[in-house]
């Protein structure tokens, strides 16, 4: 599998049993977090609910202990005054003071022994009472309280009544009656009229008043008396009874807090805000959770691929830590030594080792590792030799690395092991055959030359033999011709020349087949062509054929082997005159040799022959050695013109013509190229060196 696409693939779904599990931890550390929160919320409103009660219970606790010591000091102050005589002309003025001090007592009343009123004093601080109805008419409730009062003996207060008042207004007020005794009989009455909500209002602190509504109320729940800055929400109430003499009151405090906010105060938001928080911290626990177990099932399921890819490896690996003790090898490198893994970790002298390699492979070891710190060891692979369990050494090539953490330091190195001892044993069998094939190609190779010298030479020495003939038949027949001798003379020259150029045949073919870089030299193509003309013509009359020359003037030079381009133009003339020989009438027996040069650096030479053509399925093996049409051929002409003009650095080919036509005619066309030389193009670009040239090889200026 690919790298790219495997990064591209996404990890593998967990078990549906996993899946479930993890599910049900979360939602069950999700649910204790959310009943813990609600609890702690729970309880914070509860416990603000149950402060904002007691402090109400507390308030009312303080008022009616208040509002009692307030009527037992008013009870003290009444007695005293008592006490005096009621006769005094002083007792007016000590009421007055008193009511100026006790802002609850609304009116002091003085009553003769028949309980009728004989003086009465009023408060400063409240209108007068009794205004709206006379006082006769409202002192039922204090004649009840003066009789009991008597029957006990002791100061007794009514009960509540309501006192109207100017403007639709009243007051509830309660009478307290105090008896005077002399000598156990009752000589008169002090009456003191309480109001209520006078009293309430001394006994609450103004702090008490801000966030508090104090109410005396009777048993079924109405209001005698209020007081307070704000309504009570009726939320959080409390009730106390203030018990006075002969008459208890019932106190009610209703506190203006209503029911506390989700946030009442700082420290339930510091423990929202702390819950909410910690909720947060759990889903991103889980959510980090969640993609701590995707890699987890990531990294298994590489580490799955990884040992299956180490599995699968031909090629061991081997890996030591930075002081040469190996800490990890796969099976195929166990499977290279023979030994199992267990026998190699941990090991600083592997048993692989040759005994008499040790202490070398040590040095080794060390020397690599310090060309490693000092950076100039490469990453390029090394032979050494390795021994397995039955001592059989072999060879193997080792390419090492350095083994990094994650934070870049070297923490040892990284091997890959390959054992050649396949490939050795290959090369040696390689090295035994290329011996055998170079010593068969010897032997074709004289059995070449010798096909080349006998198939090469047959032409000078058919050349021969035709010029010696000619010589005796001059010789015996025409004896007393006076041109007789120079015509053998001119016979024997020319069997000299064929001889000579028959050695300098032999010479090229044997340099040929050693392959050797030919002797090269500067010529002109017109010298090539009058050196193959007159074997040329001499086959071309046997066949009645006519050769064409087509030169440009001036003719081109150059740079080639003389014999053996000259070698390639007589075997591709043969070809041609021969492939017109019977096919071709005699009168249309007409073979070019046309020389043109179309690039600067290249000229090409062209045979044109009118013969019927190449055969398509000739065409396949044309240049294959050995390959001929023609019984008396050795199949070599073509296949040796290709490779001389190949070393030369040129290229052939050819074109048929099976088709005649009025431009171009049925026939063959066989082209090459050689190089030009290039120092003679240059020469000729100035006309004054071309003149001289010329002149001194006897050749008329152009």
């Amino acid at each position: 599998m690919d790298t790219t696409e495997r990064s591209a693939t996404p990890s593998p779904a967990l078990p549906l049993w996993r899946r479930w599990r993890r599910a049900l931890l979360w939602g069950a550390l999700v649910s204790l977090l959310l009943i813990a929160q609600t609890l702690l919320v729970a309880l914070t409103l509860s416990y603000e609910a149950s402060r904002a009660q007691e402090q109400t219970d507390q308030a009312a606790a303080e008022v009616a202990a208040r509002a009692k010591q307030m009527a037992g000091r008013e009870l003290q102050g009444l007695q005293a005054l008592l006490w005096q005589s009621l006769n005094d002309s002083r007792w007016r003025d000590d009421a007055g003071e008193m009511l100026r001090r006790t802002r609850p007592l609304l009116r002091l009343e003085h009553r003769d022994v028949r309980r009728e009123v004989v003086e009465a004093v009023d408060s400063p601080y409240a209108a007068p009472l009794f205004t709206q109805i006379r006082r006769e008419q409202l002192q039922l409730e204090t004649e009840l309280a003066c009789s009991a009062a008597v029957r006990h003996g002791s100061q007794l207060y009514s009960r509540s009544y309501f006192v109207p008042l100017p403007g639709g207004e009243g007051l509830e007020v309660v009478d307290l009656c105090l008896p005077q005794l002399r000598a156990g009989e009752v000589t008169a009455f002090l009456v003191a009229t309480v109001g209520l909500r006078q009293l309430l209002e001394e006994a609450v602190t103004p702090e008490l008043a801000r966030v508090h509504e104090m109410s005396f109320v009777e048993g079924d729940g109405t209001r005698l008396a209020r007081t307070g800055l704000t309504r009570g929400a009726g939320v959080y109430l409390a009730e106390r009874v203030v018990d006075l003499p002969g008459l208890t009151l019932q106190l009610r405090v209703d506190s203006a807090a209503g029911e506390p906010q989700l946030i009442p105060n700082l420290a339930t938001a510091l423990v929202m805000g702390l819950s909410l928080a910690l909720f947060a911290v759990v889903l991103l626990l889980a959510r980090d959770g969640r993609r701590r177990a995707l890699a987890e099932a990531a990294l298994a399921e590489s580490l799955s691929f990884r040992q299956a890819m180490e599995n699968s490896l031909i090629t061991g690996l081997r890996a030591r830590d930075i002081n040469g003790n190996i800490t990890y090898v796969n099976p195929a490198f166990c499977a290279i030594v023979g030994f199992e893994a267990a026998e190699l970790l941990g090991q600083a002298t592997p048993p692989y080792w040759p005994p008499e390699f040790i202490e070398v492979y040590r040095d080794r070891h060390r020397d690599r590792s310090a060309r490693w710190e000092a950076g100039q060891e490469q990453r390029q692979g090394f032979e050494t030799v390795f021994m397995r369990r039955n001592g059989e050494r072999f060879p193997v090539l080792i390419f090492e690395a350095p083994l990094k953490n994650a934070v870049g330091k070297q923490t040892g190195w990284m091997s890959a092991v390959l054992d050649v001892s396949a490939q050795r044993r290959i090369e040696e069998l390689s090295r035994q055959q290329q011996e055998r094939l170079q010593a068969t190609a010897r032997l074709a190779t004289v059995g070449e030359m010798a096909s080349l010298l006998s198939h090469e030479l047959n032409q000078p020495l058919a050349a021969i033999a035709s010029y010696a003939t000619a010589s005796l038949n001059l010789l015996t027949r025409e004896a007393d011709d006076p041109q007789t001798p120079a015509m053998v003379r001119q016979a024997v020259t020319r069997i000299a020349e064929q001889a000579e150029r028959a050695g300098r045949v032999i010479k090229s073919v044997h340099d040929f087949v050693r392959r050797r870089e030919q002797a090269r030299e500067p010529i002109a193509v017109d010298q090539l062509i009058d050196a193959v003309l007159p074997l040329v013509r001499l086959q071309a009359r046997k066949s009645g054929t006519r050769i064409d020359i087509d030169l440009p003037t001036p003719a081109p030079r150059v740079r080639c082997d003389r014999t053996m381009v000259e070698q390639v133009l007589l075997n591709l003339t043969r070809n041609g005159i021969q492939a017109m020989d019977g096919a071709t009438p005699l009168a249309e027996r007409v073979l070019t040799l046309r020389v043109t040069q179309t690039q600067p650096r290249w000229v090409t030479f062209s045979i044109i022959d009118r013969g019927p053509g190449i055969d398509p399925g000739v065409a396949q093996q044309l240049f294959t050695p050995f390959f001929t049409t023609r019984s008396e051929g050795m199949g070599l002409g073509l296949s040796l013109c290709r490779t001389v003009v190949e070393q030369h650095g040129g290229a052939m080919d050819y074109e048929s013509h099976t088709v005649a036509s009025a431009t171009r005619p049925s026939g063959t066309e066989f082209r090459f190229t050689l190089p030009a030389d290039t120092m003679a193009s240059e020469e000729r670009t100035k006309p004054d060196a071309t003149d001289a040239h010329q002149a001194a090889d006897g050749l008329p200026g152009r």
